[in-house]
């Protein structure tokens, strides 16, 4: 039986049943009721979305379907009005007003941003973070890297303590990620066929050696479907796979022209927008495994991210050249050439990591390519905060991924310094 004092590093190799049961109740015991909060207050009010436009009838012939079995810009000022509390117009009720001051407040996140203790501070990676993401309903943070292991923190803000570390042998993590229901993570590495499952609750690791209807030679690059209990793999060629975790079988595979270079799903979880290389983005219907759309990142010459904002108003498609053109969803669902509502011209280097909050106020892009190369986009008004990051020494360094806890009051990256940098987003009072 381990101690609670010892190092809690296991290894596969070195797992028994008891270490096991140890491991069971460490994480229960960090991970119980009081780290879910009774009440969520709601985030400041958001517009609804995009009037929509006209639906092509048309279905484009660009993708096939198979069943199974630069240049930069300067730092945008915050808009006029930040930090000032608008007056009382006599035309206004007493709801528009608080509205109001919400978004006056929003518009002061950057300066209300606290630099946290690093989220793994307590075991910093040995190499390169490749991975960080909240936990979708504990207050927990994971991260991964290339040191092979993945890492369980508690959030607190002031020491963030370790809950437990995985090391997978011979194994550098590249991308690890939760399953919806939070109970289980799925860990790919960069030239492996494998990838690894860690039910967190059994504290059981299972390698998953072979997928039935998978002809591809590495599992790297996945996303978690919105609906659970599969996964979207990117293979090569263009392929999308879709995987169920139940019977670890593709049913379903999908291709586009060029290479994948990213995918987002919708709100609601029926679409997926696939971001080639060449800088096409396909929309296809999960239920009927359709290309129901097709368009042309405007002014993309090489695409290399793409992300899709949780209320199924915006997307954001990404660039080698660094900029980020900002859509609407509606309208890249439905028209055959978008107009961006924004290009955002604020980093120099490649587009490689995006995210919205879960809020859908703030789009967060960084580039792995330039230190503290990493900015927050102000959706409403889609401006760039000027004073992030808000140190003038390095605190970020280069950026690999990205993530907002599930309330916005938090905000961590992974960078390649093995260190997980951590922001308290004072806007936001829950977790």
């Amino acid at each position: 039986m381990l101690g609670p004092n010892q190092q809690n590093l296991i290894s596969i190799k070195s797992l028994k049943p008891d270490d096991v049961e140890y491991v069971n109740c460490l994480f229960i015991s960090h991970c119980g009721k009081d780290l879910w909060p009774n009440e969520h207050r709601q985030a400041a009010p958001f517009p609804g979305p995009l009037p929509p436009t006209p639906r092509r009838p048309d279905t484009p012939k660009c993708c096939s379907v198979h069943k199974h079995k630069q240049q930069s810009e300067p730092y945008s000022t915050q808009p006029v009005g930040a930090g000032r509390r608008p007056s009382r117009s006599p035309g206004k009720t007493p709801t528009q007003r608080r509205s109001a001051g919400a978004f006056v407040d929003m518009l002061c996140l950057s300066s209300q941003m606290k630099k946290c203790l690093h989220a793994n501070s307590s075991r910093p990676s040995e190499d390169r973070l490749t991975t960080v993401q909240f936990h979708p309903i504990a207050q927990v943070v994971m991260t991964a890297g290339l040191d092979q292991s993945v890492s369980l923190f508690q959030v607190d803000g002031k020491t963030n303590p370790k809950i437990q570390s995985i090391h997978l042998e011979r194994f550098p993590v590249h991308r690890a990620q939760f399953s919806r229901d939070g109970d289980t993570v799925i860990a790919t590495s960069l030239k492996n066929k494998m990838f690894y499952l860690y039910d967190m609750m059994e504290g059981r690791v299972t390698p998953v050696h072979t997928v039935r209807g998978l002809n591809e030679a590495r599992v790297k690059e996945f996303s978690v479907c919105p609906e659970g209990g599969a996964l979207l793999l990117t293979g090569t060629n263009g392929y999308l796979h879709l995987l169920t975790l139940q019977t670890k079988e593709v049913i379903r595979s999908m291709k586009i022209n060029g290479d994948v270079v990213g995918v987002a799903f919708s709100h609601d979880g029926s679409k997926v927008f696939a971001n080639s290389e060449d800088g096409e983005v396909y929309v296809w219907d999960m239920r009927s495994s359709r290309c129901v759309n097709r368009f042309t990142d405007e002014g993309c010459v090489k695409g290399t991210s793409i992300a899709a904002s949780p209320n199924g108003q915006y997307l954001a498609c990404g660039s080698q050249s660094g900029v980020v053109n900002v859509y609407s969803q509606e309208a890249c669902l439905n028209s055959a050439n978008p107009k961006p509502l924004k290009a955002v011209m604020n980093l120099l280097t490649s587009a490689t990591s995006m995210t919205f909050n879960p809020s859908s106020e703030i789009l967060a892009i960084a580039s792995r390519d330039e230190d503290e190369a990493v900015r927050l986009v102000h959706m409403s008004s889609l401006t760039v905060f000027s004073n992030f990051p808000v140190s003038k020494r390095k605190i970020v360094y280069r950026t690999s991924c990205l993530d907002f806890s599930p309330h916005s009051g938090f905000f961590s990256l992974a960078n390649n310094k093995g260190h997980a940098p951590l922001f308290r987003l004072l806007h936001y009072k829950d977790f």
